[in-house]
């Protein structure tokens, strides 16, 4: 099968299409034809060898985003049939191999793709959604009329936390710059203001993908006794100390593979509460300029590699 490989750790010329063994499911395992892969800024820090290399090996292929269909299931497989269109966000933070033309994992790390979705914009829900889900529902407990607000609404991750907050019955506060406000709005989200110029204040909850200063401020955004959920509290020296200081929780957060939120996320779709907007689509060949453009930082919502 076709696969972007990386043989060492560094920039985006270490990405090459190579032809590598397909894949076979073990027991408990479906082997899934992978028809588009979600891009994350994760896959750029971990193909830089700045994230999680740690526990990854060389030769490696990248990507944890997969849509597609069964091809092949395992000993033991009930889950699933060979014909079904599935997403999911296998094995992380091990390596799943999105970045290629088939993966296999376990069935629990799958979930059905929802009939009202395309398989592009089911690749770009897994990894940014169930981090978003498993922030708000798992970590912070978002209950009905709790104040959330929502760092980089217009991120990846962020914007799909939009919609999920309003789902969950919040009143939700979205920070963007000034061009991306309308973008945040039409999510849902009750304000949205300019993380240049201003700061919320009295919040629940913060939803936080941002490290080092980012998250420090992000702290001064709480009530006493709120909470705020770091997706990058590796990279916020001083979190913990600084929280205690003001009389507020600050939880670090990993996101994990999960079918029952999948199912989730799933459902919100089903109920017209949740759409990934994809930005930006690559062929599988192009994942270099995926890349790159992920890396500016500045993606409205997810890029997307068909393959």
């Amino acid at each position: 099968m076709r696969a972007i490989q990386q043989a060492a750790w560094g920039g985006t010329e270490t990405m090459e299409l190579v032809e590598v063994e397909r894949p076979k499911p073990v027991f408990g395992e479906v082997l899934v034809r992978v028809v588009a892969a979600g891009v994350n800024p994760v896959d750029v820090y971990t193909r830089m060898g700045v994230a999680y290399n740690r526990v990854l090996d060389l030769p490696f292929i990248n990507g944890w985003d997969v849509a597609g269909v069964v091809e092949e299931t395992g000993y033991g497989t009930s889950r699933f049939e060979v014909g079904d269109r599935v997403f999911g966000m296998p094995w992380f933070p091990r390596a799943a191999g999105a970045y290629a033309e088939y993966v296999t994992a376990p069935a629990r790390h799958f979930a059905l793709i929802p009939d009202e979705l395309t398989f592009i914009e089911a690749s770009a829900l897994p990894l940014a959604g169930l981090t978003a889900w498993q922030m708000l529902t798992e970590v912070a407990d978002v209950h009905p009329g709790e104040r959330v607000l929502v760092a980089g609404a217009a991120g990846g991750v962020g914007h799909l936390a939009v919609q999920i907050a309003k789902a969950l019955g919040a009143h939700v506060t979205g920070t963007a710059s000034a061009a991306k406000h309308p973008f945040v709005l039409g999510l849902g989200a009750d304000e949205v203001i300019d993380y240049t110029t201003d700061a919320a204040r009295d919040m629940d909850v913060v939803i936080q993908m941002f490290g080092g200063e980012h998250g420090l401020r992000a702290l001064e955004s709480l009530r006493p006794g709120g909470v705020l959920v770091s997706g990058q509290a590796a990279w916020t020296p001083g979190m913990h100390e600084r929280a205690a200081e003001l009389g507020v929780q600050a939880r670090e957060y990993l996101v994990d593979p999960d079918g029952a939120g999948l199912e989730a996320l799933a459902d919100l779709v089903r109920r017209g509460r949740l759409k990934a907007h994809v930005e930006r689509e690559f062929p599988l060949s192009e994942a270099a300029a995926a890349h790159d453009l992920i890396a500016k930082g500045r993606t409205t919502g997810k890029v997307v590699l068909t393959i």
